[in-house]
């Protein structure tokens, strides 16, 4: 059988900057194909100039999402899966409709506006027996997938602490607006009817609450949170109090008004037997201190690491894997998921965030929201 994989994208013309990122990463496995595509519904013009700078099929590069997912469910060489690189509004009714015609989805993070909605995508993705991806992309980093394996292996013991913080600074100039001059949150994430209830929790936030649970295995029981908005119609910077289904807390903050900092993910995760320390801005290294022994540096790509998730390397100790990488893995994995389904094999064993990961998402920021609304109250999540 085929080790082909066809896609399409919807979104990421080619002006945007994640669609770039995708399309990228996606090239690292030379099984997936791009060969369809709706990658701007506002502008026509771009829609096309990106079809043929992709060197696509004219007649594959669709006016609206609709055609394409309607015509590519009918083609013997269609798409196996669509990769939705577009605003928060659009996410549900986009994947909604490739799953009604039969196609696997990859969708960007957060999954939709609302938990009902999420839902309802997960229910229909198990109805119709697709698999859908959501795009948390530092757990597709080597290091990443290695911790989550030292925790299983009980290398820290039972986690009783987590400290995660996401800064940023990008977002700081909003706060000393100029008259006339616009500002860089006056983009889609500033405004609420197309970013949804939150923009910094649900852009970055997210991401730590992912991340989180992916390394740990661990469920967020409740939460208590309080947000800043700075005269902004959405949220800049977080603090969330979160208590674990085994009992333990953790610390998280996230804030794209954080000056002297740029894409700052770190999470510290403290078991009763050691703890690790890993930096997204320094993703080949985490930090591992075994109770009672000196801390010691891990380095991805070295044959001390036994690990299974370790051969997820893909160049040598010293050659610095990026951004680019991780997203690749998150491909690699899905893709090979992709086959096997075709094949009516298995798919639980592939590592990728799934639909329900996207799930809790929306839920993590709307208990995060609603915390903050009723005066940091503890707010419980099932």
């Amino acid at each position: 059988m085929s080790q082909l994989v066809r896609y399409g994208m919807v979104g990421g013309d080619e002006g945007a900057f994640i669609g770039k990122v995708h399309r990228r990463a996606i090239g690292f496995d030379e099984r997936i194909q791009l060969v369809a595509g709706c990658f701007s519904a506002s502008s026509q013009e771009k829609n096309k100039k990106t079809g043929q700078v992709l060197r696509l099929d004219p007649a594959r590069v669709y006016d609206t999402y609709q055609d394409m997912a309607r015509e590519e469910g009918k083609r013997e060489d269609g798409i196996d899966f669509v990769s939705i690189v577009t605003p928060n509004v659009t996410h549900f009714d986009i994947a909604k409709t490739f799953l009604e015609n039969g196609i696997h989805v990859m969708c960007e993070k957060p999954l939709t506006f609302t938990v009902e909605q999420a839902e309802e995508l997960a229910h229909l993705a198990q109805q119709k027996n697709l698999l859908f991806g959501v795009n948390y992309s530092y757990t597709g980093y080597v290091l990443a997938k290695v911790m989550r394996e030292m925790v299983a292996e009980g290398k820290i013991g039972k986690v009783i602490s987590v400290n995660a913080e996401y800064p940023q600074e990008w977002l700081l100039d909003d706060l000393h607006p100029v008259e006339g001059q616009e500002l860089s949150l006056s983009v889609w994430r500033k405004n609420p009817e197309i970013a949804g209830i939150s923009n910094c929790v649900g852009d970055i936030g997210s991401h730590i609450e992912n991340f989180v649970h992916y390394i740990t295995g661990l469920k967020i029981k409740r939460l208590l949170a309080t947000v800043n908005r700075f005269g902004q119609p959405l949220d800049l910077n977080a603090n969330i109090l979160v208590e674990y289904d085994n009992g333990a807390n953790g610390a998280y903050w996230c804030s794209q008004v954080a000056a002297g900092t740029l894409n700052a993910l770190a999470v510290r995760i403290y078991g009763d037997e050691g703890s690790l320390e890993w930096q997204q801005e320094n993703p080949d290294y985490v930090r591992y201190t075994p109770r009672g022994e000196a801390p010691r540096t891990l380095t991805r790509g070295n044959g001390y690491l036994k690990e299974k998730a370790a051969a997820f390397s893909q160049l040598p100790t010293g050659h610095p894997e990026g951004l680019h990488v991780a997203f690749g893995n998150l491909y690699q994995q899905f893709a090979s998921a992709v086959i096997a389904h075709r094949e009516g094999q298995p798919t639980d064993g592939f590592d990728f965030p799934r639909v329900q990961d996207g799930v809790n998402g929306v839920k993590f920021i709307h208990a995060v929201i609603n915390s903050a609304k009723n005066d940091s109250a503890w707010v419980h999540i099932n």
